[in-house]
């Protein structure tokens, strides 16, 4: 099979060969190789005799390995079809270095970010962010936090969010911006690296060997690997003195999570905005984005023209959000929400909500911790005191009337 580099790609005359992005179309929307056309790997089979035949094809996917496949399906066919080497993620390693070359351009770039988020997305983001932070008190005075950063888009904005809050905050506290390096593959690593340069995010790192640890396991093996990397992650955090941990997820997450219990559980739960660690003595995790939404974060890194890893593991490289088919649970619950936003725009909202604003009374059962209660444990009590005009403790010492 025929194979080329990106730079190799480049020297080639313009219109010489046709390159061909199967990547889904709005990821391609939001970058792609110059002049590449679209032709989404959930269509390709379909439309594939839309490529013309009167010169090479080279195609394109996110790491360089589904490609692959639709190479060999064109070359069935008659084509003149190569490979592009490291994919789409090669090419934005190649730009962003050659990015970060120029020293008086990035320090710019930098100051236009900042500036982004106080101007702006001052109201999309910040207000969404700062909220949460008093909302939920997630932040008090004389923390020191552990900024969790994986390298996608939602870790990457938290830190520049943490950072520009201690800045500009009304009390102190401090922030260690840490790195874990569980296996990235090269690119990945001098993506998150440049990224951080950017974004003047200085770096803690240090390394462990989680993704060779999962590679031998069959089953749930991307559960294993976060569990193992929260682990990680509040030992190291722990051992540099801090209170906290702070993880990117967001508004979108947090509502996935809640449909997923109910649907897939039977349950009704959520991801908490902060939890005490169960493991890790004095230790805490905190969601600062908890009220940010996704498609403001998407917003944010397409106004910026910024390109950060996605599923950074080398084992899942190919999964939906670099690309592939897409199947599990919170995919399911990512296009369901998408549907909801399309027939109202208080549906997401009222998911939020519903968490925040539980009533006791009208459920069958709940629990906390170990204890448990069910309605008909006490239903005809209950009617005999609504009937006497009673006011009534519900299972946690509240007044129920």
């Amino acid at each position: 099979m025929k194979t080329i580099t990106i730079e190799e790609l480049e020297q080639l005359t313009p219109g010489s060969v046709t390159i061909v992005d199967v990547r889904p179309a709005d990821t391609y929307q939001r970058g792609t190789f110059e002049g590449a056309i679209n032709v989404p790997m959930k269509e390709f089979v379909d439309r594939y005799e839309e490529i013309p035949k009167d010169k090479p094809v080279w195609v394109l996917c996110h790491t360089g390995e589904r490609s692959l496949d639709y190479v060999e399906l064109l070359c069935s066919h008659g084509y003149d079809a190569g490979n592009i080497t490291g994919g789409y993620r090669a090419y934005l390693r190649l730009q962003l270095e050659r990015f970060m070359k120029e020293e008086d351009a990035r320090k710019e770039k930098t100051k236009e970010i900042e500036r982004s988020l106080i101007k702006k997305f001052r109201k999309s983001i910040w207000r969404s962010f700062t909220r949460a932070i008093q909302k939920y008190d997630l932040i008090q005075e004389g923390d020191k936090i552990a900024v969790c950063i994986s390298g996608g888009k939602d870790s990457m904005l938290m830190a520049k969010l943490m950072q520009e809050l201690q800045r500009h905050g009304k009390f102190p506290f401090e922030l260690v911006f840490l790195v874990m390096n569980p296996g990235y593959n090269e690119d990945n690593w001098k993506i998150i690296q440049d990224n951080a340069k950017l974004l003047d995010i200085p770096l803690t790192v240090f390394e462990s060997d989680i993704f060779n640890i999962v590679a031998e396991v069959d089953r749930n093996p991307c559960y294993l690997c976060a569990r193992m990397r929260r682990g990680y992650l509040y030992s190291h955090a722990k051992e540099l003195g801090c209170n906290k941990i702070a993880l990117g997820h967001h508004f979108d997450d947090v509502i996935e999570t809640i449909l997923m219990g109910m649907l897939y559980s039977g349950k009704v739960e959520t991801m908490m905005p902060k939890l005490h660690s169960k493991n890790f003595e004095g230790m805490e995790l905190i969601r600062p984005l908890y009220m940010v939404k996704e498609a403001d974060i998407e917003a944010w890194r397409d106004y910026h023209q910024l390109h950060f890893i996605q599923c950074a593991c080398r084992f899942t490289e190919n999964c939906a959000t670099c690309g592939g088919e897409k199947g599990s649970k919170r995919d399911e619950m990512t296009e369901l929400i998408k549907h909801f936003r399309q027939v109202s725009d208080v549906i997401e909202y009222n998911i939020f909500n519903s968490v925040h604003n539980i009533n006791l009374r009208t459920v069958i059962g709940y629990h906390k911790d170990d204890q448990e209660y069910n309605f008909l444990d006490d239903y005809d009590e209950w009617g005999r005191k609504d009937a006497d005009g009673e006011d009534r403790k519900g299972f946690f010492g509240k007044s129920e009337s």
